[in-house]
């Protein structure tokens, strides 16, 4: 089986698996998992080497924060993460598990936007609850920006700083409460407007430097460079496409959503030369955010056993050096991208 190296996050003194555990899956997002499976998933991913799990209440309104305490409890080698920004009040109107906010849970709560002082302190304490532990190690901001607000972007926003939501976050860090904090979003602006108010720990970042798209290239890993700030990788499939081509016979997704034909054009151009080097594309989607020094660990759901062993046998597979520089040379990969096995200054 592939070891699975660490790598420091920020100035935290954590030190995160470099594939670790996306646990929205574990909400029963889409679909519902039996109890068995979840644990089967965890248990598996442990034993592979996987030490970092990232959770969120919203997952399933604390079913999958739920599932992760109950597997991880007595546990003291894996690193921890959940989010803020949502409180879930009790609803008693939910007395099913039909689709809600994109999962089949039934956890009679309802969401709540609450980015406040109190709003983030809340969350915490009721996320240790959820979780059954004694303690999380880092919290991530989930959400923040106009991507999932719009035009309450500006409310929340202010409710973060005005609001004193990264101060209560600064003073979870001071009392040693958490080892540090950051955002975890699907967009790159927001995340420039924090590092710009606050000192943060670690960016978990979705969907926005994957090997369809580098444009965090242009200011924010180098920010996060010169800040000391680590970014943890999400939705390195964009969704789903990178991981099932473009030939799967289905709808292909894409950012949440139906692929555009441009996105589509693209993969398939990247198939094709994937193709020729004998190289699976989402073990290339897998390995390539690695490739960047910033980059501490690249969390890919997993909602099963079978799903964990894929990915571990992806992240360890031989890619050819030329497979990146064929992607160069055709224009389907940045020049000023890392790729694996380069030596970067």
């Amino acid at each position: 089986m592939t070891a699975i190296p660490s790598r420091p996050v920020g100035r935290t003194g954590l030190a995160v698996s470099e594939v670790g555990f996306g646990a929205a899956a574990l909400g029963n997002l889409y679909q519902p998992i039996p109890d068995d499976a979840v644990r089967a998933a965890i248990d598996a991913a442990l034993d592979a080497g996987l030490r970092y799990v990232d959770t969120a209440p919203h997952y399933g309104r604390g079913l999958s924060e739920r599932r992760c305490g109950d597997a991880l409890r007595l546990r003291d080698d894996v690193v921890v993460s959940t989010k803020v920004g949502r409180l879930m009040d009790p609803d008693p109107t939910v007395t099913d598990d039909a689709m809600r906010d994109g999962f089949r849970s039934p956890m009679p709560f309802r969401r709540r936007f609450d980015y406040t002082h109190d709003g983030i302190l809340r969350s915490h304490d009721h996320s240790l609850q959820r979780l059954g532990l004694a303690r999380v190690d880092l919290l991530y901001v989930h959400d923040i920006g106009s991507y999932t607000h719009g035009e309450a972007a500006a409310r929340y926003w202010d409710q973060l700083t005005a609001g004193g939501g990264l101060r209560a976050l600064d003073r979870l860090r001071g009392e040693g409460a958490i080892a540090g904090f950051g955002v975890g979003v699907n967009e790159i602006a927001v995340c420039r407007d924090v590092m710009r108010e606050m000192a943060i720990d670690v960016i978990l970042l979705a969907g926005r430097y994957t090997l369809l798209e580098q444009g965090a290239l242009d200011a924010l890993l180098p920010a996060c460079a010169a800040a000391g700030t680590a970014v943890v990788i999400g939705g390195p499939y964009n969704s789903g496409i990178l991981a099932t081509g473009t030939r799967s016979g289905g709808t292909l997704h894409y950012d949440y959503a139906p692929a555009p034909e441009d996105v589509v054009a693209r993969v398939r151009a990247i198939e094709g030369i994937a193709d020729r080097h004998g190289v699976r594309l989402a073990a290339a989607a897998l390995q390539f955010v690695l490739a960047h020094p910033v980059v501490a660990s690249v969390i890919p759901g997993l909602g099963s056993a079978a799903r964990v062993a894929d990915t571990v046998s992806l992240y360890g597979e031989t890619i050819p050096r030329d497979f990146w520089l064929e992607l160069r040379h055709a224009g389907l990969l940045r020049d000023d991208a890392p790729i694996p096995a380069e030596e970067v200054s």
